[in-house]
């Protein structure tokens, strides 16, 4: 029998720099050790969280940049995804929100036990590094999800 699949709600942030490019983190999944990733910040949310909060304590969490959760505004784009993590099966429905920044030094000191066994590095990405790489990289749609997000702001 297979365990249930648990659902969740999650927000997640396309932090881009001046450059245009956005940061991803780098991971893996305790229970697959040669399975890692790309991957926006953020995750799931705690409590009565709105998911404007997620996402901040989440990137404040993960990359040390703390925020007001209202500069974050309205979602750029939602998904639903389905993954294992840890040995269980998620349905994640996800809400992603555009911040930019001029620049940011990634601090990871407030990641908590699970991010600091799972999360092994980050970098910033251009759309056209993300195109050209053959590592995984999540949500797949990201590289035209960033192309569309600097046009419609004209940059």
């Amino acid at each position: 029998m297979s365990s249930p699949v648990i659902e969740r709600r999650a927000a997640r942030v396309l932090l881009v720099d001046r450059a245009g490019r956005t940061l991803l983190l780098h991971g893996g999944d305790p229970a697959r050790p040669g399975l890692h990733w790309w991957f926006t910040p953020g995750g799931g949310l705690s409590g009565d969280e709105t998911p404007t909060q997620g996402a901040a304590r989440e990137l404040h969490e993960e990359t040390g940049l703390r925020i007001d959760p209202a500069e974050l505004g309205e979602p750029v784009w939602r998904d639903v995804t389905e993954f294992s993590f840890d040995g269980r099966q998620y349905r994640q429905d996800q809400d992603f929100y555009l911040l930019r920044v001029d620049e940011w030094q990634v601090d990871t000191a407030g990641m908590d036990d699970n991010e600091q066994r799972t999360i092994t590095e980050h970098r910033w990405w251009a759309a056209a590094e993300i195109d050209a790489s053959d590592e995984l990289i999540y949500p797949p749609e990201l590289a035209d999800l960033l192309r569309r997000l600097t046009v419609s702001e004209g940059r």
